[in-house]
């Protein structure tokens, strides 16, 4: 029987053997890397068509947020400076020039105000690039002039003129009706410059007394929200477009206009009358859904159009004054298959060669391969069991012999190997003590890291501690302020009256001669108008300090913004004013301010005005210490002095130098002044990290420069240079 079997076994050669199961899995595994290759093309397709819409939809979403909020903000803030009497509606001229400004800034089409009266006033970009004002009465028709203006915004010449009626505008109705801000129902006219379709923010307005002045909008062309979905570029046949409930047409990436002119009348598109055939075809199928309404859900689907599926993906966008909008993506599949086809070809072509050419090495080395191979084989074993004494024979083919031959080297290698395990060791515990020196350095920079998000984050809530109390404070000096001159009034009509009474009664009774020598009436009739005089330069000054307070935190604004530098340099000094101010253990501190003419500029301006109290700070300590050294006689001769210059350099620069005539600081002092942790004042007075993260705001944050420049004895002088623009030297 035994016999039998290795008869059997002597039938089928070694070579086939090994050949033949080779071949099955070559064959196998080019089938399945081909099948995988094509589902995967599938969900490649499916996974890139959701990044992108999940991307496109993502990047509406926030661009809507970020810029549909600034036209509700703007309202607010214009409606809050009307009711505080900061802004005079009845100031025509002023009102225009306010508008035109704010235009300047923001990226809109219209801001306007409609009063109760029928009057009204506006800025507009009706052709998205220059700015004019309308200025309308109430006297209809042709009440309203349109005027081009210079680049101060004052009007220069009429274009034309045009009728305009407060009370039969959706934009002036619909917000006075809700008594809350609110967007209104978007609105198309005609005018004699063009078609304009807007969506308008609106927002009544008060007067101190609470009552109805009117109206203030700001619109936003709907034109705009289609360059913008243009410009996102997601693919050639891709639509991005925006629907109301209705489903009429605000806004899509393609070159469809979502209005239409009929007999020089505006009419609205619907998405389902679209000429775009592909913003047509997915309208009519949302509109499946039981009605535009009905989608209250993010919902993705799948639609064939022209023979090509498309994947599509539908936002509800809202917002808390009353936006209800549809945002739908529709991305082509072959945006992506082109490629992905090629690539699935291009592998399955390489498996089928791979299987022919491995089939034919297979048959041909097999044989030569089988016996060396099984000399390895038991080599390897036995080394494995422990017994690194093994070579091998060398055979007739040259690259098993080689590879006998590294066999027999790595046998010996080995050995040497474990001799040298020995001595990485000690080289790893070496590593590791230098690692851990790393580690300790690493550990201290994160301390300094830490000590300055620490002082960040007091300088933050400092910012909103003073900004606290400056609105606190606000309110109630405004209030009393605003009521002197009422005060001052009645107190002159009453002393008038006195008068006139004691005019023509010049003898009055024994008990009113009495009442008016106790009272002392001749030195009251004197003294109280002087005394609200004094209330009143006393009320202003408190203002002043608090709008001081306010510009320094700049806690309310936006951390980026552009800015007056000087505002900032003199709420800076405002707030030390107290230790600039003579007192009787030491003279006054001298401010000499050498402003130059600036621009607005670029910056954070919170982290600026940090930057001005530390120097300034730092140069009234100088002093201070100066004094101490000096007599009285050298103070009057040389007193105590802080320069503060501004300039601009290469029209892109801005400089602020801040000089004192302190002790001064020694040169070996002034390579390590910006250096964390290092002061030169005693212990207690100074944590040294002030000049350092004053010199990483001017540097990381703005790109600039911050230089000190001393003489011992003398003075020192710290120099700021930022850009003008931080956008434009890639900063931000």
């Amino acid at each position: 029987m035994k016999t039998h079997y290795l008869s059997i076994g002597k039938a089928f050669p070694l070579q086939i053997v090994l050949v033949l199961p080779f071949l099955i899995q070559i064959f196998g595994a080019v089938s399945l890397v081909g099948y995988l290759s094509f589902k995967n093309g599938q969900r490649a397709v499916n996974d890139l068509a959701e990044q992108l819409i999940d991307r496109t939809s993502d990047v509406v979403n926030e661009h809507l947020k970020s810029y549909l909020s600034i036209p509700q903000t703007l309202n607010q803030i214009n409606a809050d400076t009307i009711r505080r009497g900061i802004l005079d509606v009845r100031d025509r001229k002023t009102l225009g020039k306010y508008f035109w400004d704010q235009m300047q800034v923001y990226d809109l089409t219209y801001i306007g105000i409609g009063l109760a009266t029928g009057e009204g006033m506006g800025a507009a970009r009706y052709d998205g690039k220059t700015i004019t004002i309308d200025d309308w009465t109430a006297k209809l028709p042709n009440n309203t002039t349109n005027y081009a203006t210079d680049n101060q915004g004052n009007r220069t010449q009429v274009n034309n003129h045009y009728t305009w009626d407060n009370f039969n505008q959706v934009w002036y109705t619909q917000p006075i009706a809700a008594g809350k801000p609110i967007w209104t129902k978007i609105y198309a006219a005609n005018f004699p410059i063009g078609p304009y379709i807007a969506a308008s923010a609106s927002r009544p307005i008060y007067d101190s007394q609470n009552r109805l002045l009117g109206m203030i909008a700001s619109d936003i062309h709907l034109l705009k929200l289609s360059d913008f979905l243009r410009n996102l570029n997601i693919s050639q046949s891709g639509r991005v477009f925006l629907l109301e409930r209705d489903g009429t047409l605000i806004a899509s990436s393609g070159t469809e206009k979502p209005f239409v002119l009929v007999n020089q009348e505006i009419r609205r598109v619907r998405a389902i009358d679209s000429s775009d055939a592909i913003i047509q075809n997915v309208a009519k199928h949302l509109q499946s859904f039981n009605g535009f309404t009905s989608i209250i859900q993010d919902t993705d689907f799948q639609i064939e159009l022209q023979g090509k599926r498309h994947f599509v993906h539908v936002l509800p966008w809202r917002d808390k004054y009353g936006l209800d909008w549809l945002v739908v993506v529709s991305v082509p599949e072959n945006a992506f298959m082109a490629q992905i086809n090629a690539n699935t070809n291009t592998t399955i072509a390489l498996c089928l060669g791979a299987l022919v050419l491995a089939s034919v090495m297979g048959v041909f080395t097999s044989h030569w391969i089988v016996r060396p191979i099984l000399r390895l084989n038991w080599a390897s074993k036995a080394m494995a069991s422990g017994n690194l004494a093994q070579t091998v024979e060398s055979s007739g083919i040259q690259e098993l012999n080689t590879l006998s031959n590294s066999f027999n080297q790595m046998a010996r290698q080995l050995h040497e190997s474990f001799t040298a395990l020995e001595k990485s060791k000690e080289e790893l515990e070496y590593r590791v003590e230098e690692r851990t020196t790393e580690l300790k350095n690493a550990l201290g920079e994160l301390q300094r890291t830490q000590f300055q998000v620490i002082q960040s984050e007091k300088m933050s809530s400092l910012g909103q501690l003073v900004a606290g109390v400056a609105h606190e404070i606000n309110n109630p000096v405004n209030f009393i302020h605003g009521n002197l001159v009422h005060v001052q009034e009645y107190t002159q009509d009453l002393l008038a009256f006195v008068q006139l009474y004691q005019q023509y009664n010049p003898n009055p009774s024994a008990e009113i001669q009495t009442a008016a020598e106790d009272m002392e009436l001749e030195f009251l009739q004197e003294d109280l108008p002087k005394m609200l005089s004094s209330m009143k330069v006393g009320t202003e000054r408190i203002r002043q300090i608090v709008l001081s307070l306010r510009n320094f935190s700049r806690i309310d604004e936006a951390e980026f913004k552009s800015v007056d530098i000087h505002e900032g340099i003199d709420s800076t000094l405002m707030i030390l004013q107290h230790r600039l101010k003579a007192k009787p253990e030491q003279p006054e501190i001298e401010v000499i301010k050498d402003y130059g003419i600036i621009p607005l500029v670029e910056c954070y301006a919170g982290k600026l005005n940090q930057v001005f109290m530390n120097i300034l700070v730092n140069a009234i300590d100088a002093l201070e210490e100066n004094n101490a050294k000096r007599t009285y006689q050298e103070i009057e001769d040389n007193p105590n002095r802080i320069k503060i210059r501004t300039s601009v350099v290469n029209l892109t620069w801005l400089e602020v130098a801040i000089a004192d005539n302190g002790v001064g600081i020694s040169q070996e002092f002034q390579q390590r002044i910006f250096d964390p942790f290092f002061t030169t004042k005693p212990v207690g007075k100074g944590t040294g990290m002030g000049m350092s993260i004053s010199y990483q705001i001017i540097t990381e944050k703005h790109g600039g420069k911050l230089e000190c420049f001393s003489t011992p004895g003398k003075g020192t002088e710290f120099i700021i240079q930022i850009p003008l623009r931080l956008k434009a030297h890639g900063v931000v």
